[in-house]
């Protein structure tokens, strides 16, 4: 095999795709590739372009245009027909790769080199299945900060999964699941091809929009409603135009104008209308977006309008976009459009629809740079107790726990149940009654009868023994009816909550592709009926709890609604965050249902609980397709001078306490950690420094308690590089606390993090004046050197795998 080929395409099928004959071949050439360090890019695929460097590795027969977009595609097809598209639109492309069915490299490897690719600008992704998801979710995580990823997600019905996965051999996961995830990880969804080639135009052509709000400009009235309908029903904002605006355009246009936005200039408008109007609107307008529309008409040249508007559209920061509507006469108008760079669309909903998806972009980036408030302290769950419980489950061979140990094992993480005590006989039961009071709930107790309302195995409004007596006797014969062989415990009584002001469902299920899922959602016997849902990711903290519940109907009413007084929000955020911590800290769980979850008076309280358990082989937290905060990497460390310490990960929660520190930094400190004189970090670097992806970013920060309030004094990070196996480290300390120890301790820390995730050699600049680094660089065993080019020493150390 030759040593200098590092990769290879593998145009041909008959892999994985075509069964096991087609596995078995796979398998063989990637024995062959691994042992000669190849990478794979297919196969089945078109092959790659990069218009740049004038590269044509595909069977494409044209070149598409330079650009600033990267498109990968699963389809070969999908990547010949936006091809086509492309060079009729004059669209322009950085890199043009068919993907085929990731034998080797997969979305992430690419998401991951493309996010450090200059030339890139934004990522379009044509995806059937994925494979490695937690790569793919951490690389988009880390990308989609700093560049768009659009996604069309193709089997989105089971239908449509099924044929995915006879063309990919591999399963497409449930699609709900795929939108949480890829509105977890920053991506835009589009619904279709359709979409997916409109967004691409815009990106390709235009800045992506930083806000809903939209002016219209049309020359004739019925196009200008279909606007202001697709505005509507896109959830963005038609702009209000001011007395000011309004005075100005009544000198510019027709006295029957509309004078409201959309501006309606009239069937005879010209090119100098249209520019005079557009111009008047930037200077005047607070907006995201403009849109003009030309309807073709006997009075208006469209190419002569689209001439004039392209020198007014030149250097605006927000998208500009055109809708040409017609046929061969607007022709002429489009083409010189394209040539201009300005994207144009059909019609109206199209050219609103294409905005909207990118003004979600704007809207996931600024969810994913918020920054969640400090977690309350003493959530301490009892983890023994959990792993008992969880252990009887596992003993059945249906897994199941009955409602008193399922409700056991969410109380063990501080998730708030109501009273529920078995009776094993009817004089059991009226003995509890008389104890706990009525009125009261009773229910089957059965680890085989799972959904107890079908089987008649409720009975609510209990108020007196009498009642008691008659619902024993009938959830008893309602239970041998449903299943005569179902083994039944006896039933559990619970104090009845009256006149609740909301229900809700609270529940996990464990997705064959993305692990557990957390469903959110309006509760109650219809739970399934109405269908509203959302669905969440583990770890949650606080704030992505926030935005899980608002993403449902049902917060509506939890905010208060009428004569309903609002739910306490806090308390369900921290459910959620529990919930997600059982879910993390035990992969067994294969379901888990609360409903209802009961509202009253501010206060949820689980009422029902049902959860499945089965025997699971990935141990926690690798079940996760995110990255969970790894506490096994937490210590109390005392330093060579005494001086104690707590040594940790970094936790979204700690921006303020990074804030503070930085603030608390000498210009000498700041200057050798930045290698820059940064005055201030922005919000956007606070939140890349503390919402980290574990998985490829390590950050170790110690903390000390002084005068009781917590102090970060020093952080150490190793951050790996896309090839997985090499990173770079950095650290700094506050001056008050240096040359104590601190440092040394943190970086041994993270390095010996570093060795457990894999990574070989890590590797650091610093300058030449920063004595103290390159001494303790020398004590840890770094190799030293100049780097000429860089102007300052290169420190490296290669790390040997652990046992």
């Amino acid at each position: 095999m030759d040593e200098d080929v590092k990769s290879a395409i593998i145009i041909s099928a008959g892999g994985k795709e075509t069964g096991p004959k087609g596995q078995k071949i796979e398998k063989e050439i990637d024995r062959i590739a691994r042992k000669g360090s190849i990478r794979i890019l297919g196969p089945n695929c078109m092959g790659i372009i990069r218009p740049g460097k004038k590269l044509n590795a595909s069977f494409a027969a044209h070149m598409p245009y330079q650009g600033n977009l990267a498109f990968i595609s699963q389809s070969g097809a999908i990547c010949s027909a936006i091809l086509d598209l492309s060079i009729k639109e004059r669209m322009g492309f950085s890199y043009f790769v068919s993907i085929g069915s990731m034998m080797d490299v997969d979305f992430g490897d690419l998401i991951d080199y493309l996010g450090n690719d200059a030339d890139v600008k934004s990522i379009l992704l044509y995806i059937e299945s994925l494979t490695n998801i937690r790569k793919f979710m951490s690389a988009a995580r880390e990308v989609s900060r700093v560049k768009p990823i659009v996604v069309v997600k193709a089997g989105r019905s089971p239908a449509g999964a099924k044929a995915a996965a006879s063309h990919t051999g591999a399963l497409a996961g449930e699609d709900a699941v795929y939108d949480a995830a890829f509105k977890r990880a920053g991506i835009v969804r589009v619904r279709n091809l359709e979409d997916f080639f409109d967004c691409a135009e815009l990106l390709a052509k235009q800045a992506f929009p930083k806000g809903p709000r939209i002016v219209v400009v049309t020359n004739s009235g019925g196009p200008g409603v279909m606007a202001a309908d697709a505005v509507t029903e896109c959830g963005l904002e038609l702009v209000t135009l001011s007395e000011e605006t309004l005075k100005e355009l009544d000198e510019v246009l027709p006295p029957h104008w509309s004078r409201s936005n959309p501006i309606d200039l009239l069937g005879d408008a010209g090119p100098d209308c249209y520019v005079r109007v557009a111009d008047l609107c930037f200077k005047r307008c607070n907006m995201d977006g403009m849109l003009v529309i030309l309807n073709l008409q006997a009075m208006t040249d469209p190419a002569d309008v689209a001439s004039a508007l392209a020198g007014a559209f030149k250097e605006q920061s927000y998208p500009v976009f055109t809708a040409w509507m017609g046929g061969k006469g607007v022709e002429p108008g489009i083409e010189i459009l394209n040539r201009e760079g300005i994207p144009n669309y059909d019609t109206p909903e199209r050219a609103v629809r294409s905005f909207m998806y990118l003004y979600h972009y704007a809207k996931n980036l600024e969810m994913l740079q918020e920054i969640p408030s400090r977690l309350p302290q003493g959530m301490n769950p009892e983890k023994k107790e959990a792993e008992r419980i969880i252990d009887l489950g596992l003993k059945r061979p249906n897994g199941i726990l009955t409602e008193v140990e399922s409700k056991m094992l969410l109380a063990s993480y501080g998730i708030a149940v109501n009273r529920t005590e078995p009776a094993g006989s009817l004089v059991e039961a009226l003995q509890l009654a008389g104890e706990i009071g009525y009125p009261l709930v009773m229910k089957i107790l059965s680890t085989e009868i799972t959904h107890k309302t079908e089987a008649g195995g409720v009975k609510v409004g209990l108020r007196s023994d009498d009642d008691i007596r008659q619902a024993y006797g009938q959830i008893l014969a309602g239970a041998k009816a449903y299943d005569p062989d179902a083994a039944v415990a006896g039933v559990t009584l619970q104090p009845m909550i009256q006149n609740p002001d909301a229900e809700i469902l609270l529940g996990a299920k464990r997705d064959e592709s993305f692990g557990p899922v957390i469903l959110f959602g309006l509760g109650g016997i219809y739970a399934e009926v109405i269908g509203d849902r959302a669905i969440g990711l583990p770890p949650l903290n606080q704030t992505l709890a926030q935005r899980l519940m608002e993403g449902t109907r049902v917060f509506r009413i939890l905010e208060g609604y009428r004569n309903r007084p609002p739910a306490n929000l806090a308390l369900l955020e921290q459910i959620l965050v529990s919930l997600s911590h059982l879910l993390v800290d035990f992969p067994q769980i294969a379901e888990l249902d609360m409903n209802p979850v009961i509202v009253k008076n501010g206060s949820p309280c689980a009422v029902d609980a049902r959860v499945i358990v089965k025997a699971f082989n990935v141990p926690s937290p690798q079940h996760l397709v995110l990255s969970a905060y790894p506490e096994q990497y937490e210590f109390r460390e005392v330093t060579r001078d005494g001086l104690e310490i707590f040594v940790r990960p970094v936790k979204c929660e700690d921006a303020p306490l990074l804030l503070e520190l930085f603030g608390n930094m000498s210009r000498r400190s700041r200057y050798y950690r930045f290698f820059a004189s940064k005055q201030a970090l922005s919000r956007e670097m606070l939140v890349r420094l503390t919402q980290v992806d574990y998985d490829r970013h390590i950050a170790m920060v110690a903390l000390r308690t002084e005068n009781g309030s917590e102090k970060m004094v020093g952080v150490a990070r190793v951050i790996r590089g896309p090839d997985e196996q090499r990173a770079e480290f950095s650290v700094v300390v506050g001056d008050r606390w240096q040359r104590k120890g601190i440092g040394r301790r943190l970086v041994e820390r993270a390095l010996e993090a570093a060795r457990d995730y894999g990574i070989r050699r890590v590797q650091g600049n610093v300058l030449s004046e920063n004595k103290e680094m390159l001494g303790l660089a020398q004590v840890l065993g770094f190799e030293i050197m100049w780097d000429a080019d860089a102007g300052d020493y290169l420190l490296t150390i290669e790390l040997k795998k652990s046992n």
